[in-house]
């Protein structure tokens, strides 16, 4: 297993999730600062909206449009101009904060629940994986997912693998025609790793942010571990691949305490790695 090191690269930011390589830009959500932005190679920040229900996962739909997950009120936005418009409402199906999400080559939208409610230190219960289509229909297309987190979709379009956090697993599913999921399968299991956030290689290997480890891994299928970021006793929320060639490891950190997220305390950073293996582009 080679170790590697990051650099600082931004901070300043509440809480940051759902890192997306997008056009030459690194676009992240402050989920508790109520903002997404976009930052330059050079760390040069933009803000793209304001969400008042807490942003998470970001979508660019083939159209070139901007979708991103508005999580307390359970609706994926529109984003336009830094003006926001509905476009699903997944309300009416889930009850619990909807999280992460990719978008698949299609413009089809896979989004997580969290399934119980986290913040109230409910009892935790499995939760669901819901399909958003371009066509507007919304359906449940997996159950018995252990707090569904971030996900990834090869380029072919055919297999979405998602983290389950607190089971420490890399779940796969096969995608089928009509944008169901089938073949559900293990990619790599990972306990006690708790994945959060992850990100594809042109391998097939993925990065995953081991939140309560406080560590980036590089993982095969079948849960070889190849490569390994230690954050020194930070939490690692998430990650993604980007950079002018796709070899730049973009590390969302959060170094502080937990409970001051909720006070808008600003210990969100970013920092990067090098990696030999470029990006295949998902999320």
């Amino acid at each position: 297993m080679k170790t590697l090191t990051t650099k600082s690269f931004a901070k300043d930011f509440v809480f940051l999730e759902g890192p997306r390589w997008h056009q030459g830009r690194l676009w992240v959500s402050d989920m508790f600062g109520q903002t997404v932005y976009a930052l330059t190679p050079d760390g040069a920040r933009q803000e793209i909206a304001k969400f008042p229900n807490r942003p998470s996962g970001i979508n660019f739909l083939p159209d070139g449009s901007v979708v991103i997950v508005s999580m307390a009120d359970r609706k994926l936005m529109k984003v336009d101009n830094g003006k926001l418009s509905e476009y699903a409402d997944l309300s009416g199906l889930l009850k619990y904060d909807i999280n992460d999400c990719v978008c698949a080559p299609n413009g089809n939208i896979y989004v997580g629940t969290f399934g119980y409610d986290v913040f109230a230190h409910e009892e935790p219960r499995p939760a669901t994986l819901t399909l958003v289509k371009t066509d507007g229909t919304v359906k449940t297309v997996a159950d018995q997912v252990h707090f569904p987190n971030g996900a990834v979709i090869t380029p072919d379009g055919k297999t979405l693998v998602v983290a389950e956090t607190f089971v420490g697993k890399l779940t796969a599913f096969d995608i089928q025609a009509d944008g169901s999921l089938g073949n559900r399968r293990s990619f790599a299991d990972l306990a006690p790793y708790t994945p959060d956030g992850i990100c594809l290689d042109q391998e097939g290997a993925i990065w995953v942010a081991a939140f309560e480890q406080g560590e980036f891994i590089r993982v095969k299928a079948g849960g070889e571990i190849t490569h390994k970021i230690d954050t020194g006793g930070r939490r690692a929320v998430a990650c993604n691949l980007g950079g002018a060639d796709g070899r730049t490891l973009y590390c969302l950190i959060y170094d502080g305490n937990l409970d001051d997220i909720p006070k808008g305390a600003r210990n969100a950073i970013i920092e990067t790695a090098q990696v030999e293996v470029a990006g295949a582009g998902s999320p």
